[in-house]
């Protein structure tokens, strides 16, 4: 890794052996939110990626509920485009899709705005991290039900070995950093 800007962030990065449960390591990016450097240095690097991968193709950057709201406007801004959020079933007004699915233990729901999007809109999924990749397969289903094109997944942190992006498949995905 020798670009100093993804140096920064991912010594921002922090590790929490054992939490929330035994066995777990959990991987804390609060610090680079607290610090304005990496988290202009996190934002700057994913703009880059995307602006390199799909050009002016872009119409939407989707943030997911809730770390990804976050990333997803400061994204969004750096791009000039606009920001729609995805957000647990229940806290959206108006019309609303919706779709589960499966958590470790139990299941959840998210939910948008039915005029959030335009049939053939694009749009890039954005979030903080990616595990198992049932939130962000969830979010590319949602997109898919008003008829949006999924261009990419994109987060800060990826987890491999749960082998989220698999889940992801066909959509294409991008990480900044990823650890075991």
């Amino acid at each position: 890794m020798a670009d100093p800007e993804l140096q920064l962030v991912e010594r921002r990065i922090r590790s929490f052996p054992d939490f929330p449960t035994p066995g777990v390591l959990f991987r804390d990016i609060s610090p680079v939110l607290k610090d304005p450097a990496s988290f202009r240095a996190a934002i700057g690097l994913l703009a880059r990626h995307l602006k390199a991968t799909h050009g002016g193709r872009i119409d939407y950057i989707a943030g997911l509920d809730s770390r990804g709201f976050l990333f997803g406007p400061s994204l969004a801004q750096e791009l000039g485009l606009g920001c729609v959020l995805i957000r647990k079933r229940g806290k959206l007004p108006g019309p609303t899709v919706w779709a589960s699915y499966a958590l470790e233990y139990g299941k959840a729901e998210l939910e948008i705005q039915k005029d959030a999007l335009e049939a053939g809109q694009r749009v890039v999924v954005v979030d903080d991290l990616l595990a198992t990749g049932g939130t962000m397969h969830a979010a590319c289903e949602l997109l898919g039900r008003l008829q949006a094109e999924v261009l990419e997944c994109v987060s800060l942190v990826e987890l491999t070995s749960l082998k989220g992006r698999e889940k992801l498949a066909p959509v294409p995905f991008f990480s900044l950093l990823q650890y075991e």
